[in-house]
């Protein structure tokens, strides 16, 4: 059997590298890619791009916005995905008090103040209170932001105020799914994941202790574990079929 590609969907200006981790575990046995979500300004643009670049099945896995774009993906082309793995996300629509929220945000960018934003902003909601000082990790998430830039925070911001709800759609969700959240996600807790886990069948949910948001830098073995589960999974399905 060749190995099913495992798409990887970044969140909110970031891009490889949030999943460097994974890539280096998997690149000897799975084929990878990870999706350019930078360039799009609509989440449904977002699956459309990916859709058009991956021609094959695979097993999809996306972070925060990364997961937004994944119930996309899932809503345009299901018979696609082969197995889903949902990291440190949201299947709501973006609440209100969150626009106003990211309209500040995107005005402050305009003025010179997008890495204000990420240090300040968004840096404390984003790590768990262990890993507040590890400067590796601080500066793998500043560096991301400072390479995509102004242009891409507008376009991605814009992209998750527009987004659809997804809940209503999670039951139709029949692939093998995995769900992973850090105990200490300050913008998608746990209670959230739980939510997603129990309508979407067969899902498992796995709480990461002492992890914040950015999971896959956190604590990678963990989230090399759950991927390594979802992959035995989708390759036990399909040697049943």
């Amino acid at each position: 059997m060749s190995p099913i590609p495992l798409v990887l969907i970044p969140g909110l200006m970031c891009d490889q590298r949030l999943w460097q981790p994974q890539i280096d575990y998997f690149a000897g046995s799975q084929t990878i890619i990870v999706a350019d979500v930078s360039k799009q300004c609509s989440i449904a643009d977002m699956a459309v791009s990916i859709l058009s670049t991956v021609q094959k099945p695979f097993i999809l896995a996306g972070l925060s916005m990364g997961g937004i774009v994944a119930f996309e993906v899932l809503r345009q082309a299901p018979e696609q995905v082969l197995g889903l793995a949902l990291l440190d996300t949201n299947a709501k629509a973006e609440p209100e008090e969150r626009k106003k929220l990211r309209f500040e945000q995107i005005n402050a960018v305009h003025k010179g103040q997008l890495l204000d934003i990420i240090e300040q902003d968004l840096m404390p909601k984003y790590l768990a209170v262990k890993n507040q000082q590890d400067k590796a990790i601080k500066k793998i998430i500043i560096d991301m932001a400072i390479s995509l830039g102004e242009q891409v925070f507008e376009r991605q911001s814009h992209a998750l105020m527009g987004r659809q709800d997804s809940m209503a759609s999670l039951a139709n969700i029949s692939c093998p799914t995995e769900v992973l959240c850090g105990e200490d996600d300050a913008l998608c807790p746990v209670e959230t994941h739980t939510l997603i886990a129990d309508r979407i069948p067969h899902a498992n949910l796995t709480v990461v202790k002492e992890c914040g948001h950015m999971s896959t830098l956190e604590d990678p073995h963990k989230v090399n574990s759950m991927l390594s589960r979802l992959i035995e999974r989708v390759e036990s399905d399909m040697s049943d079929a």
